[in-house]
């Protein structure tokens, strides 16, 4: 397994591009973005559990419910959510992108990412197209990356070389995500390809399992958007042997997803909205993973833990009372809690009670802007680790104008 460059294109057979076609005021902002698969491709995806979802997600689960698709297409600036005629923009959004390609309407995936509740026109996606389309490339990945950004900071994306059967296969992906993140599924938009052969069937069960240990352990603000969705299409142009059952390949191949999708998970959360740290939370000796996956997803998400970790402050109590209320069953009176940066790792709590610690070293650690979290529970074997961010004065002023 080894970590390589081409995000989304680095796979065999992937073109990408993105484009300003006129969503977004802001010029210098690419808003539309295109990832083309030269031979149709084996699909699946996952998408937001909250129960208004853009259009985009209900047409693209209806075009891809036979297993297949050949191009996803996004637009930035607009999340296409909310809006009576919805459906119809992203029907028509994949209309006219499947007669630029010469492929069926029902092998586009669609999605839009942005502001709720405005009205979206087709124009500037309909003149955009052809350009779009034009300009696809085998270096194409940095642009579509770009393009589907809202009010991240970085681009986001990642890619890795694997064998199966004795073929080099790759995979890779990009993702946006920066606030309105929460669990469960998808809390972010992630399109990853691959060139692996591997039938529509395993490849849903590949994505449906590992979002439960990344995507699902992501969170930013505790707000799930309409919007996510997490889309990856498999072309099989590496020739492998079609990956068909359980087995080793198969498992091969999850691991190849989940070093991407952690990768992803990692960025999102490091770029949460005026943030300026990352934060990592290692649940270690729960009894069951249900209970080490509530624990590490409980403490993620306290606003009150993000605001301490913004200001450097060792407020371990703040972790033990994110525990507590957490719904997880635990022996309080067993949890040891630790802080860890590149700067070294500092002991806080022992079996539930404060310990005499350095206020200086747990500064010093907790200055760094990647802050691990370590819990152990010391009651079993299970372990589970979650993603999030600081809580910071920027968060309040960016979604305080958000739409205005």
């Amino acid at each position: 397994m080894e970590i390589i460059s081409g995000g989304v294109c680095a796979a065999k057979g992937f073109k990408a591009n993105g484009i300003h076609c006129g969503i977004r005021k802001n010029r210098t902002k690419r808003d539309l973005s295109l990832i083309y698969s030269e031979k149709r491709a084996t699909a699946a995806a996952v998408y937001t559990t909250n129960l208004v979802k853009g259009a985009p997600l209900l047409v693209t689960k209806k075009h891809i419910a036979d297993g297949y698709a050949s191009a996803i297409i996004c637009n930035s600036g607009n999340a296409n959510t909310c809006n009576a005629n919805g459906v119809e923009i992203a029907e028509q959004t994949s209309s006219i992108l499947a007669k630029e390609l010469n492929i069926n309407d029902s092998d586009v995936v669609v999605a839009s990412t942005g502001v709720i509740g405005q009205p979206l026109e087709i124009k500037p996606i309909e003149n955009g197209i052809p350009e779009l389309v034009s300009g696809l490339s085998y270096d194409g990945g940095d642009y579509a990356a770009e393009g589907i950004l809202t009010t991240d900071t970085i681009k986001k994306e990642v890619a890795v070389s694997f064998k199966i059967g004795g073929k080099e296969c790759k995979i890779g992906g990009i993702a946006k995500g920066s606030g309105m993140i929460h669990p469960n599924m998808a809390t972010m938009l992630v399109f990853i390809t691959t060139d692996c052969a591997i039938s529509p069937e395993m490849l849903q069960q590949a994505l449906s399992s590992d979002i439960k240990n990344t995507f699902n352990m992501v969170s930013i603000d505790g707000d799930t958007s309409t919007n996510d969705m997490v889309c990856v299409l498999a072309n099989g142009m590496a020739e492998n042997e079609e990956i068909s059952d359980f087995g080793e390949d198969f498992e091969t191949f999850m691991k190849a997803l989940n070093t991407v999708t952690v990768n992803l998970c990692r960025k999102i959360a490091g770029d949460g909205e005026g943030a300026t740290k990352l934060l990592e939370c290692k649940v270690l000796g729960a009894d069951t993973l249900e209970n080490a996956k509530t624990v590490a997803k409980s403490v993620i998400c306290s606003s009150l833990l993000k605001a301490a970790m913004f200001g450097a402050d060792a407020n371990w109590g703040r972790v033990l009372c994110a525990i507590g209320y957490s719904g997880a069953q635990v022996d309080v009176e067993k949890i040891d809690v630790s802080f860890k940066s590149h700067k070294g790792e500092i002991l806080v709590c022992k079996d539930g009670s404060g310990v005499d610690f350095s206020e200086e070293k747990a500064k010093e650690i907790l200055l760094e802007n990647e802050i691990e979290v370590l819990i152990n529970l010391n009651s079993g074997e299970f372990y589970s680790t979650a993603w999030g961010c600081d809580l910071t004065y920027d968060y309040v002023k960016i979604n305080g104008d958000y739409r205005t």
